[in-house]
């Protein structure tokens, strides 16, 4: 996993079994799964940016949920590693990008690319060429497990002001934040997609400016991002910040902030969750 400072308000739900009942190509580049299922009556609901380790199926029916820990903690990976290749299941990043309790039903956005949805980046992590294409066959039915990891952002105390970015696999988190942040909020959020047309209802507080950028085809995944992030005009006062995405992006958008515009390390989190080629 490349650097980050992204996990701290871990929730505590543990391991949960829940099965795909819907699946939906929503826009060009991403696939929306909604999983559903007993075990979610008891998922601690954190809001913002809060991510899950998402078990995925390799082997059909064959594939074992019932052997992984309830905490995917370093124990928790080496009991992972002793489960026969063939049946273990892929274990991906996600952010819950919805979550209806009385439904029981948890959203989750994939980045696909193409009819046959190859990943470039997962939507809250590096999909290693697995959760895109699963998704976009548009799995109904398949069973899945998820393990909660908490949250990364964090609001600074004294401070309303937020400054936001990411690329498509940030979308989800990005979006989570700004739904759930106060509605005095104030600041900027930009947000890089390789498609007009995957651009999201924001759900952002009046104060926050939020900027879509469409990559143009020949830049580099997040380098519009950041160049954005880069060319903000100056604030007064502390921030929270979030940058997450293409790992360049990730790391220079903190780098940027620390020690060109005076944030404080701490104040910002940040999470490379992809590296382009």
């Amino acid at each position: 996993m490349p650097a980050s400072n992204i996990a701290v308000a871990h929730a505590t739900t543990g391991l949960v079994t829940a099965e795909v009942v819907s699946a939906e190509r929503i826009s060009p580049s991403f696939v929306r799964l909604g999983v559903a299922g007993d075990g979610l009556a008891d998922w601690r609901h954190l809001g913002f940016d809060q991510w899950f380790r998402l078990a995925i199926p390799v082997a059909g029916d064959a594939t074992r949920f019932d052997r992984l820990s309830e905490r995917f903690d370093m124990r928790g990976y080496l009991r992972y590693l002793t489960l026969p290749r063939a049946t273990r299941p892929a274990i991906r990043n996600y952010t819950v990008r919805a979550f209806d309790a009385a439904a029981g039903r948890l959203d989750i956005d994939f980045v696909v690319h193409g009819e046959g949805g190859s990943d470039g980046a997962a939507a809250g992590a590096s999909a290693a060429g697995i959760a895109g294409p699963w998704a976009a066959s548009l799995p109904l039915g398949e069973r899945v497990a998820l393990i909660d990891q908490g949250c990364g952002y964090r609001p600074v105390a004294g401070t309303d002001r937020v400054v936001l970015a990411g690329d498509e696999s940030a979308l989800p988190a990005v979006l989570g934040i700004l739904r759930d942040l106060p509605r005095d909020a104030v600041g900027h959020a930009i947000v890089e997609v390789p498609d007009a047309a995957d651009r999201q209802p924001a759900g952002a507080p009046d104060g926050v400016d939020v900027r879509w950028i469409v990559r143009d085809p020949g830049s580099n995944p997040g380098a519009e991002a950041l160049a954005a992030l880069t060319g903000l005009p100056a604030w007064e006062g502390p921030v929270s910040a979030f940058v997450a995405g293409e790992q360049q992006l990730a790391t220079g958008g903190r780098r940027h902030l620390v020690n060109d515009r005076g944030v404080d390390r701490s104040a910002v989190a940040f999470c490379g969750y992809w590296r382009a080629k």
